[in-house]
């Protein structure tokens, strides 16, 4: 599974059989390949720029209501591609007005945060070999929160994302963030899990 960076919180990810997937897309480059599925962790603007990335004709749009149901976070599988809803909530955004995403893919697990603070779902995580955790400190958490979380989730890998409100990126609010599994990607790059 390959996954680019297109900034701000705002991602690309392409499996191994073909799937092209994005996740709250709003800004940067690179939403010129088809996607599969577009995935909506919740409805604030910068995260719903949906009509951004080319569209298959089947594309699927999954928005935060589409996985929490009755109180109940929800899992669909897509076609090889596993998508859990986990809670992420905080001071801004309300419980059950949004979801994280953990995806199963490829034999691999990542872990979406969503606009969050920490939850009890963190600690429950397993297996995870990537996570992205937003860390501006204004509408989600800030840097040493994350550092807290990215210790209870355990992942092989943490790219601290969501760094500045509606901007693409800011690299010092990413160097910030303080724990020794860190990757810091920038906009248009790309992991391999």
């Amino acid at each position: 599974m390959k996954i680019t960076y297109q900034g701000h919180a705002s991602l690309k990810i392409n499996t191994d059989d073909g799937k092209t997937v994005y996740v709250d897309p709003y800004v940067g480059e690179g939403y010129d390949e088809p996607a599969d599925f577009i995935l909506v962790s919740h409805e604030h603007f910068d995260h719903t720029a949906v009509d951004k990335p080319a569209k298959k004709e089947n594309t699927t749009i999954l928005r935060a209501h589409d996985f929490f149901k009755d109180g109940q976070y929800l899992k669909k599988d897509l076609g090889g591609l596993e998508i859990t809803a986990v809670e992420a909530y905080n001071e801004n955004h309300p419980r059950g007005s949004g979801v994280g995403f953990v995806l199963e893919a490829d034999g691999k697990k990542v872990y979406i945060a969503g606009d969050t603070a920490q939850t009890e779902t963190m600690g429950k995580l397993d297996g995870i070999d990537l996570a992205f955790l937003p860390v501006d400190g204004i509408f989600t958490m800030n840097t040493a929160e994350a550092t807290r979380c990215a210790e209870l989730i355990g992942a092989k890998k943490v790219v601290p994302y969501h760094t500045s409100p509606g901007n693409l990126f800011d690299e010092e609010v990413a160097e910030r963030f303080n724990t020794p599994n860190k990757l810091i990607l920038k906009p248009g790059q790309s992991v391999e899990v």
